[in-house]
């Protein structure tokens, strides 16, 4: 009976990662716009 119980422990385990992997992003992270680029304009060098 312990195998089984072990088994059934670690599938579960395993699920549960699945489950979180696939599952919808549940952060909240701030709404930003696009900011442009300001960094050094290419020069072309000889």
């Amino acid at each position: 009976m312990g195998i089984f119980r072990r088994l059934g422990e670690m599938l579960q385990y395993v699920w549960d990662g699945a489950a979180r992997i696939f599952s919808p992003n549940d952060d909240n992270p701030p709404e930003t716009d696009t900011q442009p680029y300001e960094g050094d304009k290419y020069q072309e060098q000889r």
